[in-house]
């Protein structure tokens, strides 16, 4: 019976979601794989005719189109990989880039659904609650008073759905 409840959920979530989800996945297929294939394709075809098959030096180093292919292949795929290596890990280019993103990411001023929203934050408002009441023993200062009600207020304001902080504009 569980699973018969299961399945009509998982097929009923299905049937309304089905064009995004398909819209999705196509583009993900087309721009990791196909595309990313296809160019490769044809660099390597446009420029070993174009370019090697007129250059008669050029043509005696690469005297077939699979021995151009090997050796760029050879040469091209371990340089791709310290390139891409090197982006992420030994420059400041990925982290830039992870910067732009979560500026104009909406969901980093509001709560997500899900965790956040339901159980996480939740906790955290709770916990202040509950240390508040712990901590009258020793004094709080003006200011410590002050950031747990700023802290309580924007954790009221992100379950409630509202944002916190200054989103960029056309970000939310």
């Amino acid at each position: 019976m569980f699973q018969l409840i299961y399945w009509y959920f998982i097929v009923e979530t299905m049937k309304q979601k089905l064009f995004p989800r398909m819209w999705f996945y196509f583009r993900q297929g087309w721009t990791t794989y196909f595309a990313f294939i296809m160019a490769a394709v044809n660099t390597l075809t446009v420029t070993y005719y174009l370019a090697i098959e007129n250059i008669p030096i050029l043509k005696e180093v690469f005297p077939t189109f699979i021995l151009y292919v090997v050796v760029v292949c050879s040469i091209g795929i371990p340089m791709l990989i310290f390139v891409g290596h090197a982006h992420f890990k030994k420059t400041s280019v990925y982290g830039s880039e992870s910067d732009i993103i979560a500026e104009s990411y909406p969901y980093y001023y509001k709560l997500t659904p899900g965790v956040q929203y339901e159980a996480q934050f939740p906790v955290y408002l709770a916990m202040l609650e509950l240390m508040e009441k712990l901590v009258p023993e020793e004094k709080l200062t003006e200011d410590d008073k002050q950031t747990i009600v700023n802290i309580k207020s924007n954790i009221n304001k992100l379950v409630k759905g509202g944002f916190v902080g200054n989103p960029p504009k056309g970000s939310v």
